[in-house]
């Protein structure tokens, strides 16, 4: 399974942070890494701040098929590293770490970064999603022995094993059919009365013999000591609760946008999605967002790529008529 693994390794001691930069990209998902391409191919100074991993959700998706140019799907890992080699070869540095204590109101924005204040003609916020929990006994508590959010990371774990996967999203599905690739069985649920999916997950779905979906069925609790063993789910029509036997549970129900370190500085929708305009701009002049964490339709790759190069060309606009007013 060496081939899964993310190969872009954290950067070194090396990198040292400069005071100063004219675009500032917070996230390295498909969306903040294409914004990087566009702004330092445009020789602006381009820094990417990435918390964790580089490549978002979608570097833990194991084959994506909707890319276009890749008519036999690519791995989201192997999409993100090129991304990102893409981007450094124009110049933008990769940074590992949390940035905190934002401050949108003078020009230029500022905030930590490392115990040291960073100032950033534009910042384009590109945090994304993250998975939403069920918020049922037994799932905080076997996170990691049993419960997961990520199929690559952890389904070779479950080799031979009989598994749950809740949720019948795109999401569900599309890793679903990844984990199948090892698990004994698959018992999809999902919480709505019919399965959500795009009909050609669907058709993969149902051309496993190992596979068994509960519609209007809700998770009630993950059951086990040490380990995941069973899950209890209710039927929503009948009220009648059951247990299944389960090894292991991934989840699929839904994303949270990483937006808490912006409440009170930009505006939210109701659900915490930022909102912006045609152009990407935040409602503070010179803040972007680009891609899963931004009001919109649609979070797909394509999209979020798109919104990464909406957002960068605005950003460099911006960053223009600042140098103008400056002469």
């Amino acid at each position: 399974m060496d081939g899964l693994m993310f190969s872009l390794k954290k950067e070194d001691d090396s990198v040292q942070l400069d005071d100063f930069y004219d675009v500032v990209v917070i996230g390295g998902g498909p969306a903040g890494l294409t914004a990087a391409i566009y702004a330092s191919r445009a020789k602006l100074k381009t820094l990417i701040i990435e918390k964790e991993e580089i490549g978002g959700e979608a570097a833990a998706t194991d084959m994506i098929e909707n890319y276009p140019g890749f008519p036999e799907g690519i791995n989201g890992h192997a999409l993100a590293d090129r991304m990102v080699e893409q981007a450094k070869r124009f110049g933008a540095v990769v940074y590992y770490g949390y940035p905190t204590n934002f401050d949108f109101s003078s020009q230029p924005k500022t905030f930590q970064l490392e115990g040291k204040t960073i100032s950033a003609q534009t910042i384009i916020i590109a945090t994304g999603t993250s998975p939403k929990m069920l918020n049922v006994p037994g799932e905080r508590e076997l996170k990691g022995r049993g419960v997961s959010y990520c199929a690559t990371c952890d389904a070779p774990i479950f080799a031979g094993k009989d598994i749950a996967v809740i949720g019948c999203g795109n999401s569900g599905l599309q890793e679903g059919l990844f984990i199948l690739k090892f698990v004994k069985s698959i018992k999809f649920i999902e919480f709505l009365p019919t399965i959500q999916a795009e009909k050609i997950l669907q058709d993969k779905i149902q051309a496993h013999e190992n596979t068994t979906c509960f519609v209007n069925h809700q998770v009630i609790s993950i059951n086990g000591k040490d380990r995941v063993e069973s899950i209890t789910m209710k039927d929503r029509e009948s009220g009648e609760e059951k247990v299944i036997p389960a090894e292991g549970v991934f989840i699929y129900v839904g994303l949270i946008p990483n937006t808490d370190a912006f409440k009170g500085q930009l505006k939210l929708n109701d659900w915490g999605y930022i909102v912006t305009d045609d152009n990407l701009m935040t409602s503070v002049p010179g803040v972007f967002a680009a891609g899963d964490v931004r009001d919109k339709g649609l979070r797909q790759v394509a999209t979020a790529i798109g919104d990464g190069a909406v957002a960068a060309v605005a950003a460099e606009h911006f960053v223009e008529s600042v140098q103008q007013k400056k002469k």
